[in-house]
């Protein structure tokens, strides 16, 4: 059997409905300008969260599922769910997409070795190439980064860089006065079964992050937001950050729809699940 290419896999998409749902009526031809201001919208109208995983519901990849849960349902979902649709949405464009995989390093001990976990797409424009990513969680680009080594470059949000040694790039932001290393990545094209097998992996292991909690994030004008569990956190672009907890299903709800713009399901369970939440300790 032959190997199975991401060019294979079907990335017919309904653009209209895409862009109504992200707020975007500019351009649709492939420039930097264009492929800029969609960046933005997305990050900012479909929130990154894991519900799906949380309540042990599947996570699918193929283009018409996420097309339904992303677009239709008003849902958000993490990095492969968020850049597969993306990715489509790019090559429809015109744009020429190559499909990266990265080793999330973000709060773990230097050294640390981590699977492939995380899915960021790499677009190139006549000559120049830029890192697209709208699926990294609480410190998720807003922007495409120029895919140029060792050089600080401003974003909407904090400044982001990337340092190269021995053709290996770590993504970093500014954020409390220091440099974070969010997660490391070579150039080595990714096909569809690569992030099948992770997707699986962080979706339904009994230790994964996204299976023991519940976490949302989204970016806005001058903040971003971020719920883990119960506890809502605000995170201001002058440093300032407010947190609240929140102690009933009503009031997770609430943050989820009306601050994550999300359209709850109709799952089973789901107001049982948040409920055990707000009696989780503080």
């Amino acid at each position: 059997m032959g190997e199975v290419k991401m060019a294979s896999i079907p990335t017919e998409i309904n653009i209209d409905a895409y862009f109504q749902r992200i707020g975007y009526e500019g351009d649709r031809t492939p420039t930097f300008k264009t492929l800029q201001a969609i960046h933005l919208h997305h990050t900012k109208a479909i929130a990154f969260e894991n519900l799906n995983s949380f309540l042990k519901q599947p996570v699918l990849l193929d283009i018409a599922s996420l097309q339904q849960k992303l677009i239709h349902e008003n849902r958000g979902g993490y990095c492969f769910e968020q850049n597969l649709l993306l990715r489509s949405v790019l090559i429809s464009l015109g744009f020429q997409v190559k499909n990266l995989a990265a080793r999330v390093i973000w709060n773990l001990p230097e050294g640390t070795i981590t699977p492939r976990s995380h899915m960021l797409l790499l677009v190139t424009i006549d000559t120049e190439q830029y890192i697209v990513d709208v699926g990294f969680g609480g410190l998720t680009l807003t922007v495409p980064l120029s895919f140029t080594p060792d050089i600080e470059q401003s974003t909407t949000h904090e400044p982001f860089r990337l340092l190269m040694v021995d053709q290996t790039y770590t993504m970093q932001a500014y954020i409390n006065q220091e440099w974070t290393s969010l997660y490391r990545f070579d150039l080595q094209e990714q096909h569809l079964p690569d992030y099948q097998v992770s997707n699986w992996y962080v979706s339904t292991h009994p230790n994964s992050i996204f299976v023991t909690g519940l976490i949302a994030a989204r970016p806005d004008v001058d903040c971003r937001y971020a719920l883990r569990n119960h506890q809502l956190t605000i995170h201001y672009l002058d440093g300032r950050k407010k947190q609240r907890l929140l102690t009933t299903v009503k009031d997770l709800r609430t943050v989820l729809e009306d601050i994550f713009l999300l359209q709850l399901p109709a799952i089973a369970g789901i107001d049982d699940a948040l409920q055990r939440l707000t009696e989780q300790p503080n």
